[in-house]
């Protein structure tokens, strides 16, 4: 049983690793790493229960609590690059560098 949830939180993190590597929109590479945490949650919490502790469950509302701030953060960004650009490829983000 907790080899299946690994399974799939080994296979959502792998999804999440080629969205980020092969997209170039901005929404899709957030959406990819949101992914990737979500699976990160999943596997800490699957292996919580195996473990009959609470420290999965710990790490998974930090991880929560990090997602939500980079959420913020990351729309804050794309409103800046579009606002700059007009665009949200991530070919333009060198021009925020100034």
């Amino acid at each position: 049983m907790i080899h299946d949830y690994l399974s799939l939180s080994i296979l959502l993190f792998c999804l999440g690793i080629l969205g980020v590597i092969s997209r170039r929109n901005v929404f899709t590479v957030f959406m990819s790493v949101e992914l990737m945490l979500n699976a990160a949650n999943l596997a800490f919490i699957a292996l919580a229960r195996l473990h009959e502790n609470m420290d999965g469950h710990v790490l998974a509302m930090l991880v929560m609590a990090v997602a939500a701030a980079e959420a913020a953060l990351a729309l804050a960004v794309v409103i800046l690059l579009h606002k700059h650009t007009g665009k949200v490829d991530t070919n333009v983000f060198s021009l925020l560098k100034g």
